[in-house]
């Protein structure tokens, strides 16, 4: 899968994209992210993105040329993917979402600055524009690596495993299971007796019930959208009647 980044801070990017599954990703051909520099597309010997807004106002706008130029000249007119706006106005980023641009060949992203970009670039260049959180960060580079990050784990073959995305948190519509590893007592405490017994059915059942459990006490809403089996739905209604179980 290709990413191909417009941004005023291309630097940022490389020290994460080397780390780990992304790296790993990257040298197995899975993972292609490409870096564009916006002020690479100015014509002026300053490189300027950014002027006042018109009406007046505090802080300054991106401005549409170099964006458009820069998108255009990498993606062609009109571009031939995804072009995806990162702004706090966007759409909320979410699994699903992930699932989304995972099956596409090749996603563009915008990292907007400053007070945002001229609206002519939302109009008539990008096609979507997502949001990783009802809050405002500097730019949309973290958004981005966000983005890329959460995609690049449901490429087939980019993680070691190539189940473990399936128990992701949210990624069957629940909040994942706890985990444990050795020893199996630390400071007195236990790893629960299910997870050393060797009966695979059993701890089976014990994290998808672990999992229905932590959904309910900390993001219930989930549960709302979650596809449930008749068990999990008897669980959950043991639950509502024995708050004490739940605790």
């Amino acid at each position: 899968m290709r990413f191909d980044v417009f941004t005023l801070f291309p630097e940022v990017f490389q020290p994460y994209l080397q780390t780990s599954i992304l790296e790993r990703a990257r040298q197995r051909g899975l993972l292609q992210v490409n870096l564009h520099n916006i002020r690479d597309f100015t014509h002026d010997r300053h490189h300027i993105t950014d002027d006042e807004p018109y009406g007046g106002g505090g802080g300054m706008v991106m401005k549409p040329e170099p964006i458009f130029a820069a998108v255009e000249a990498v993606l062609g007119t009109p571009p031939a993917c995804p072009v995806i706006l990162l702004t706090p106005q966007g759409r909320l980023f979410n699994q699903m979402v992930a699932y989304e641009l995972a099956a596409q060949p090749q996603v563009a992203l915008i990292c907007g600055r400053y007070e945002g970009v001229d609206e002519r670039v939302r109009l008539h260049l990008v096609s979507d524009e997502i949001s990783i959180g009802d809050y405002v960060l500097t730019g949309g580079e973290l958004p981005a690596l966000v983005i890329i990050d959460a995609v690049a784990r449901l490429i087939p073959g980019a993680l070691g495993d190539p189940e473990a995305a399936l128990d992701d948190s949210h990624a069957s519509g629940l909040l994942e299971y706890p985990h444990y590893t050795r020893p199996p007592e630390f400071r007195g405490w236990r790893v629960p007796e299910v997870l050393l017994s060797g009966d695979h059915a059993r701890i089976a059942r014990w994290r998808r019930e672990q999992a229905l459990l932590r959904t309910y006490q900390r993001r219930p809403d989930l549960l709302e959208r979650a596809e449930l089996s008749e068990a999990d739905r008897k669980f959950l209604k043991g639950l509502e009647s024995n708050p004490v179980a739940s605790e």
